[in-house]
């Protein structure tokens, strides 16, 4: 059986995805050239520090013992050896960065067992931002979604758990359940001037990563993409080719709290022909990853929509598409978290596990994105399209009784529109109520059509 090697990549891996999806990979089926996934960013690599001489590193090692010696003769309270050392071992990584962690027998099986694509949960990524327990995102169609969880809120307790000083992954054990039950979130969330409080039951996650739809009344795309999953680019090279004529596209990238890297550069690889999405620099090896070179959709106008749940894996597609003038960007600035973890297998049996950060991250410009996140081009807060003074009156030439009619119209136009109107509910097009309720969606399509309207200025 081979060794499993787990490379996480969606920055926040630790939160959600045992609560409400998580993802592994093989080490043999990756790419020699993918082998680490990315995330966590800090452009000035620190120096190496000098390394210790054999005689320093055993009086290292023998300092630590002695702490165990005393612990075990001294403390109030029975502890073996093997409980003190466990301890250790979780202090040491919880203090490197906020997620490196050890993984003790139960938590690493939950690991592999959830990463079916098919798992009971309430469907959030959360990560640690500030020392806080934060909702990186609600995944689509999920519980936590459904009740009315946001990016960015903040949570205080899990039932009557204070999350102060919680870790991640004691977080996360805490939020998953059996399908059915329930569990209580208190959140803080900017605006709101007291805590908020959701009672949330658990349910089977099954996430829906890609989607493709046109939206109505053009020829524009509308690309969502929830989370990086190994069938991203199949999916959205399949839904966009079966659209047809394609004058623009939208790829919807809220909320994606991150995935696979080789999706995600893989996607970039539909829009761009050459050079790099992401350079990766840690102990192990310093590589560019660069696309394809097989740009299916090289030259149609491009739009993403993101926001402060756009993590990790997300926020390399929507950077390198940047930094390569590829697309503009519309919404609020992405998570700014990117750093990836590696699983190493652990302990006599390897039962247990480590969870390492072993690698950070640059966009094609060589920026750093940690603590920052990605600035889009065109901010647009989250909301509703102003509709003006509610239930104003307006009447026009063709709601009158007895107006004349335009000779240059198709008579069927009335009764194409009522059909149309009973057919809305089975379309699957992105519909005008749709586009209402959602403002930074229908800034993305002012700006294609923009795009379009300059495009044709230049042909003429």
């Amino acid at each position: 059986m081979r060794k499993l090697n787990f490379y996480i990549l969606s920055g926040v891996l630790s939160s959600a995805l045992l609560i409400g999806g998580c993802g592994f990979v093989l080490a043999d089926d990756i790419p020699a050239s993918n082998d680490v996934v990315v995330a966590d960013a800090t452009k000035d690599v620190a120096k190496p520090k000098k390394k210790l001489s054999r005689a320093e590193r055993d009086m290292a090692i023998q300092k630590f013992m002695n702490a165990v010696n005393i612990v075990e003769s001294s403390y109030v309270s029975d502890v073996q050896a093997d409980e003190i050392i466990d301890k250790a071992i979780s202090g040491m990584l919880s203090n490197l960065d906020a997620h490196s962690a050890f993984l003790p027998k139960k938590e690493y099986e939950d690991l592999r067992t959830k990463t079916s694509g098919s798992f009971s949960g309430i469907g959030i990524t959360v990560g640690m931002k500030d020392g806080a327990l934060t909702v990186i995102a609600p995944l689509d169609d999920t519980p936590a979604k459904k009740v009315g969880l946001k990016s960015g809120d903040i949570i205080l307790k899990i039932d009557d758990k204070p999350t102060l000083d919680m870790k991640i992954d004691q977080a996360v054990s805490l939020m998953k359940g059996k399908k059915g039950t329930k569990v209580t979130l208190t959140v803080i969330r900017t605006g709101e001037t007291k805590p908020l409080v959701f009672e949330i039951k658990r349910d089977e996650i099954k996430i829906r990563s890609t989607y493709v739809s046109r939206i109505e009344n053009t020829n524009y795309a509308y690309l969502r993409v929830a989370t990086f999953d190994q069938n991203v680019t199949q999916e959205a090279r399949k839904g966009l080719k079966q659209l047809g004529k394609i004058d623009g596209i939208v790829l919807d990238l809220r909320g994606n709290p991150g995935g696979l890297l080789d999706q995600a550069i893989s996607l970039v690889s539909l829009f761009v022909k050459s050079g790099v999405v992401v350079s990766e620099k840690g102990k192990i090896e310093n590589v560019e990853l660069k696309v394809s070179g097989k740009a299916d959709f090289p030259t149609i106008p491009l739009v993403v929509l993101v926001n402060g749940g756009s993590a990790s894996a997300s926020e390399i597609v929507a950077g390198a598409l940047q930094d390569h003038k590829r697309a503009v960007l519309v919404g609020e600035a992405t998570f700014g978290k990117g750093s990836v973890q590696k699983i190493f297998p652990f302990g006599s049996k390897n039962e247990e596990a480590l969870k390492i950060t072993i690698a950070k991250y640059y966009l094609p410009t060589g920026r750093s994105i940690q603590a920052v996140g990605i600035k889009p081009d065109i901010i647009v807060a989250e909301g509703e399209v102003p509709l003006g003074v509610q239930n104003q009156l307006e009447f026009k030439e063709a709601d009158l009784k007895r107006h004349l009619k335009n000779e240059f119209l198709d008579n069927s136009t009335s009764d194409s529109k009522s059909k149309d109107k009973q057919n809305d509910k089975d379309s699957k097009d992105i519909t005008e109520a749709i586009i209402i309720k959602d403002i930074q969606l229908k800034s993305a399509i002012d700006v294609l059509k923009t795009m379009n309207v300059i495009n044709s200025k230049k042909e003429v």
